[in-house]
């Protein structure tokens, strides 16, 4: 059974890790992906914004809520990624999580995260990290890793 789970992600990838051992280096056991996030927000919409007049009249400009699609787009993979711990804890059943995330995905994945997840996470990290290799992200997690006391 896998102790540490530890998860790397940002608003288009995320990855998971798991770790043996308080000093193990880690095992990529999955990667999810969501397209959608990296596209534009014209390919995300059937419809193209509004276009309005300056108040002199002289140009034209979109009219709309830029980059509100790309948001609920993040929320939602943030919602995806949650519902897949829920499903790992259950069926691996780690018994920690750490959490790597870039600084405004990890506010969505908190606010996503269920209450048996989040009594789970023994350290965070505010970092962009997902596009780095094993051993880099290793070396940005403490050399022992964190262990939860009560469980």
């Amino acid at each position: 059974m896998k102790k540490t789970l530890i998860l790397v992600a940002d608003m288009a990838h995320a990855r998971l890790f798991s770790a043996e051992t308080r000093t193990s280096s880690l095992d990529e056991i999955e990667a999810i992906t969501h397209p959608e996030a990296r596209l534009h927000e014209q390919e995300l919409t059937s419809d193209l914004p509004g276009r309005q007049y300056d108040r002199a009249g002289a140009s034209r400009h979109s009219v709309g809520n830029k980059g509100v699609i790309k948001k609920q787009e993040a929320i939602e993979f943030a919602r995806q990624i949650s519902q897949h711990l829920e499903k790992s804890h259950h069926n691996r059943g780690y018994r920690e999580l750490i959490v790597v995330a870039a600084p405004s995905f990890l506010g969505l994945l908190r606010t996503h995260m269920n209450h048996t997840i989040t009594k789970l996470i023994s350290w965070e990290l505010p970092k962009n990290l997902v596009k780095q290799d094993v051993k880099s992200i290793r070396q940005h997690l403490p050399h022992i890793l964190p262990r939860l006391t009560a469980i």
